[in-house]
């Protein structure tokens, strides 16, 4: 039974305390910028011999030269044969949906003109190559791959290169299915730090990219923030981040499996409950210490849980938005009856999920 922090807005110093629970100092390490200051410049200096080497000793690989680690088109199509039907289809669904999502952001040129004949405007170009990282350690995420690849398609992005690492050699068939669905244009099996900077600098099989985008690890944060400059990147993403606002009403079971979905996905990463009913949350951590031994990742999950997870119990809704807000978090949960009301009081978040069945 993992030991989650209980917290309530009436205690003495609460926001005090919540503000020390979301810090997280994992990117300022020195000893992790000194170690991703010394990768950047050899694979720079040394280009496809650093990065071999850095991914043989990293991902316990024996691969000769960079061409061992270019995983070719006709494997991400065999991938793509050999996963279950009914994934194929899941990966196929997911990407159309993405698709049809992105066409919605899609920005466009424009000009108009001025009284005096002036022509402003705006030029909406894509960018000739990105570099996408896809994580391939603890867990294999081919959702990534899709979440990124399909809306660079979108933008007429002219080449994709994606980089995934594999640690003993293991290569997730859905990571290289989803990248087949996606269109990806070539795919390297390197990670960490050094792929960064293959993908910033170029090497000599390796092209440099326009913009990095992808979520990674500290050493891979690290190195997307000093490459940033050289090349574009899409942020220095922390841990994943979940954050459920709920009334009470909603199954236990659900709200405790909701928090693993990202508790999982390693030690730092932060999964908080906030609800008015301080039952519900009793509830909840009974589920907990009841569902958590099923789970394949329970011990990063209890981790997880333990040193930054957090029952909060608040005055009503309205408080529950006013710390959803302080806390901005990158997935929040409106697990109300009435999610459309409590909404406008939302203004910082990144994806909002709506309802109890999201």
């Amino acid at each position: 039974m993992p030991d989650v922090k209980r917290l309530s807005t009436t205690d003495e110093g609460f926001w005090s305390e919540l503000e020390t629970l979301l810090a997280w100092e994992g990117v300022s390490d020195e000893q992790v910028t000194a170690t991703v200051r010394a990768i950047l410049a050899d694979v720079r200096a040394r280009g496809d011999a650093a990065v071999v080497e850095y991914t043989n000793r990293f991902d316990r690989l024996n691969a000769d030269a960079m061409a061992d680690l270019e995983i070719p088109g006709s494997r991400l199509q065999a991938a793509l044969g050999r996963i279950p039907p009914e994934q194929r289809e899941a990966l196929e669904r997911a990407a159309a949906r993405i698709r049809a999502y992105a066409e919605h952001q899609k920005l466009e040129s424009w000009t108009y003109t001025e009284a005096d004949g002036t022509v402003l405007g705006q030029q909406v170009t894509p960018l000739d190559r990105v570099g996408l990282y896809v994580p391939g350690g603890k867990a294999a995420y081919p959702s990534s791959v899709l979440m990124n690849a399909v809306p660079a398609k979108v933008a007429g992005v002219t080449e994709l290169v994606m980089v995934v690492p594999t640690p003993g050699g293991e290569v997730n068939d859905l990571v290289l299915a989803a990248a087949a669905i996606a269109g990806v244009d070539r795919v390297f099996a390197i990670g960490g730090a050094q792929a960064v900077a293959a993908l910033a600098y170029g090497t000599e099989t390796i092209p440099q990219v326009d913009k990095i985008v992808g979520p990674g690890n500290i050493y891979v944060a690290t190195a997307k923030g000093m490459v940033f400059g050289t090349v574009g990147i899409d942020m220095i993403a922390g841990p994943s981040e979940i954050l459920v606002v709920c009334d009470g009403d909603t199954d236990p079971d659900w709200i405790a499996m909701d928090l693993f979905s990202q508790a999982e996905h390693d030690e730092d990463a932060q999964a908080i409950l906030v609800s008015p009913d301080g039952g519900f949350l009793d509830r909840v951590e009974e589920a907990i210490g009841r569902l958590l031994p099923e789970m394949e990742r329970a011990d990063i999950i209890r981790a997880s849980l333990s040193g930054r997870g957090a029952l909060i119990q608040v005055q009503d809704l309205q408080e529950a938005a006013d710390v959803a807000n302080f806390i901005a978090p990158e997935h929040l949960e409106l697990s109300v009856a009435d999610p459309q009301a409590l909404l406008p009081r939302i203004r910082h978040a990144g994806a909002i999920f709506m309802g109890r069945y999201t």
